[in-house]
């Protein structure tokens, strides 16, 4: 059996305000789901389903420094453009680009909630978005 990543959640201080950063950056799609302030995020199209991730209020506010939890990376085609738009819609740049050989182009920031993650454009098709 492979040992995929099959899931991710992203946990908030402020739900509403992490889910348009989501939807603004990536044009990722949210459905309500369970309880109050949680979320279905659907990452993908019907062709390409994407990961399943979930949205939800943070246990407690996050404090201090370091990176909580995984750092996921999501694939796209343009990181200049993602990078503008995460500056416009409230979240902070950490690695403008870094160039992994044989791997790609990453640029790595903070969302609205202080999550680290991470957007490369692959060199590899199978990793490509």
């Amino acid at each position: 059996m492979a040992q995929n990543v099959v899931h991710f959640a992203i946990h908030a201080d402020d739900v509403e305000r992490a889910r348009r950063f989501y939807e603004a950056v990536f044009g990722w799609r949210f459905e309500a789901w369970g309880p109050p302030g949680f979320y279905n995020v659907v990452t993908g199209s019907d062709d390409r389903p994407g990961i399943l991730g979930a949205l939800h209020g943070r246990e407690e506010p996050l404090t201090g420094s370091g990176t909580r939890g995984f750092t996921c990376t999501v694939a796209v085609d343009d990181l200049d453009g993602i990078r503008k738009r995460v500056v416009a819609n409230g979240g902070t740049i950490t690695y403008e680009q870094i160039e992994i050989p044989t791997v790609g182009t990453l640029t790595q920031f903070l969302d609205t909630e202080g999550n680290e993650l991470a957007a490369m454009v692959y060199e590899m098709e199978m990793f490509g978005a």
